[in-house]
C-alpha cells in the first residue's frame, strides 16, 4: 500500500487531474471537496479513469476543523495537497471577505489540524498572480512579490504563512506557482467545467467552439508582443498535474521545502491561442477585438529553469496537445 495523500479542493479542475497522477505514482489519496466550484459527477469519472472500485471524498470545507479532524484520525495521512481555494479576481474584489476567509482563514485551519495530527507536509497551490505586474521576464522565484486583487492578496499572504509557520516548526511545504493551466485528461473523461462565464481562456475559446458563446473578446490588439495582443505561458493541466506529484515525493523524501514556478517558459498570444484551438476543431471561431482590461501586462511567462533543478520537472505536452484534449473533453461532453 502506497501512503495517503489529503486533497482538498482535490474534486476541482487541477485536483482532480491531480487524484489520478497521484494513483499513477503509487500514492492512496483522500479527497476533501466542498463542491462549491465542482461537480460531484467527477468522482465517477475518476474512477473510470484510474479503474479504482471506490473513490474515498468527504464533503465539507477546509474550514470544519471537526471534519478535518476526522479525516486525519481515519486516514493515516503523509502530506497534503491544498487546492481548496476560491480563484476569481474579479469576483475577489466584489465579495474580498469571502476570499480572505476560504483562502486564508482555511489555510489556518489545515495547518493547526496537520499540526495536531503530526503532519507535516503540505503541497501548495499558489499562482503566478503573486507577481503582480513583473518588471522581467521570464518571471523568476525570486522576482517580488505583490498583489492586484484580494485574490492575490490572499495568495501573498498564504506564502508569508507558510515562511512563518516554517521558522518555527519543522514543516516541509512545496509552494506551487502555476501559470496558465490548460487541456484535459486525454481519455475525454475530464477536463475543466465552469459553472457560468469563464474566466480564463482556453475555456472561454472552448465555450466558442461549442456554440454556447458567440465569440472570443480579445481585450486588446495594441500591446508590444508578436501580433498586439497579450501572450501567456500556458501549461497542460496533465503536466501540472506531474509537477504535484513530483513535489510531494520530494517533501516526502527530503523533507525539505521548495518554492518553484510550474509552466512552460514558453508564451502564446490571445490570437495563437485562438488559432491553435481553431485548428483543434477543424474551422475558424470567431473573434472580436475589445479594449484593453486594466492590469493587464503585455506578457507573462515562467522562468522554469528551477522546477527542473529542484523538481526534475520538464513539461511533456505543447499547445497543439492542450487544444487537442480539451476539445475531446468538450465532445465526450456532448456525447455523454
Amino acid at each position: 500500500m502506497g501512503q495517503k495523500i489529503l486533497l482538498a479542493g482535490g474534486a476541482g479542475y487541477i485536483g482532480s487531474h491531480t487524484y489520478v497522477a497521484l494513483i499513477e505514482a503509487g500514492f492512496e489519496v483522500v479527497i476533501l471537496d466542498n463542491f462549491l466550484n465542482s461537480n460531484p459527477s467527477v468522482l465517477v469519472r475518476l474512477g473510470q479513469i484510474t479503474r479504482q472500485n471506490q473513490v474515498i471524498c468527504y464533503e465539507g470545507s477546509v474550514l470544519d476543523k471537526a471534519l478535518l479532524a476526522q479525516i486525519f484520525t481515519e486516514h493515516d495521512i503523509s502530506a497534503v495537497i491544498h487546492f481548496a481555494a476560491l480563484k476569481a479576481v474579479g469576483e475577489s474584489v466584489a465579495q474580498p471577505l469571502a476570499y480572505f476567509s476560504t483562502n486564508v482563514t482555511g489555510l489556518l485551519c489545515l495547518l493547526e489540524e496537520m499540526k495536531s495530527a503530526g503532519v507535516k507536509h503540505l503541497v501548495f497551490s499558489s499562482s503566478a498572480t503573486v507577481y503582480g505586474e513583473p518588471e522581467e521576464v521570464p518571471i523568476t522565484e525570486t522576482a517580488p512579490l505583490q498583489f492586484t486583487s484580494p485574490y492575490g492578496f490572499t495568495k501573498v499572504a498564504s506564502k508569508q504563512i507558510l515562511a512563518q509557520a516554517a521558522a518555527a516548526d519543522p514543516w516541509a511545504f512545496g509552494v506551487l506557482r502555476y501559470f496558465n493551466p490548460a487541456g484535459a485528461h486525454p481519455s475525454g473523461l475530464n477536463g475543466e467545467d465552469p459553472f457560468d462565464i469563464p474566466n480564463n481562456l482556453m475555456p472561454y475559446i472552448a465555450k466558442v467552439a461549442s456554440g454556447a458563446l458567440p465569440h472570443l473578446n480579445v481585450f486588446g490588439n495594441d500591446y508590444d508582443t508578436r501580433d498586439g495582443t497579450g501572450e501567456r505561458d500556458y501549461i497542460h493541466v496533465c503536466d501540472l498535474a506531474r509537477g504535484h506529484v513530483l513535489s510531494v515525493q520530494k517533501l516526502l523524501s527530503t523533507h525539505e521545502g521548495h518554492v518553484v514556478n510550474l509552466g512552460t517558459g514558453q508564451a502564446y498570444s490571445v490570437l495563437e491561442m485562438n488559432a491553435a484551438y481553431s485548428q483543434a476543431v477543424g474551422r475558424d471561431l470567431p473573434y472580436v477585438i475589445a479594449p484593453r482590461r486594466a492590469g493587464d501586462v503585455p506578457t507573462c511567462l515562467a522562468d522554469v529553469r528551477k522546477a527542473k533543478e529542484v523538481l526534475g520537472f520538464e513539461t511533456q505536452f505543447g499547445l497543439a496537445d492542450m487544444c487537442q484534449s480539451s476539445w475531446n473533453w468538450i465532445e465526450t461532453q456532448a456525447r455523454s
